[in-house]
């Protein structure tokens, strides 16, 4: 079991600044990433959400179970303290992933308050990224 976890603002892609997060839709990107986990064996939830509460809950209820996760904390990844504490939390593996490249964007983008927690970042691979962190969980050299 795999969680996906994405955060606010990309329950909007496809309408949202799609030169910079592309065209395809939230929607899309859940049947893209089950696709994916299908074809690597893996299960896979994926949840999208605006709230910093729910993602804290779900963060807190996959450290519980240890379920590795796969997490675009989005805007929160700049600044949300809390969120980086929930992420701290999980012992299986988490990746974040980044649709668009932040160090090539503007600055309060550059720095990720959660990327000291996990077990790596992708970062401007566009939707290839949640593939890539898939691929790696499922490779068993997750640590």
């Amino acid at each position: 079991m795999v969680w996906v976890l994405n955060g606010p603002n990309l329950g909007r892609l496809g309408r949202r600044q799609p030169e910079i997060y592309g065209s395809m839709s939230h929607d899309e990107l859940v049947d893209h990433v089950q696709h994916t986990a299908d074809r690597l064996g893996l299960d896979v939830v994926v949840r999208q959400t605006d709230s910093e509460a729910q993602m804290i809950g779900w963060l807190h209820e996959a450290a519980d179970r240890r379920i590795p996760v796969v997490i675009n904390p989005a805007a929160w990844s700049h600044y949300n303290i809390a969120i980086a504490d929930a992420v701290a939390q999980v012992e299986a593996p988490v990746i974040e992933v980044h649709l668009s490249n932040t160090a090539r964007r503007e600055e309060f983008r550059h720095h990720s308050v959660v990327s000291a927690y996990v077990t790596g970042t992708i970062t401007g691979l566009g939707i290839s990224g949640y593939d890539l962190a898939l691929r790696y969980l499922a490779s068993g050299d997750a640590i």
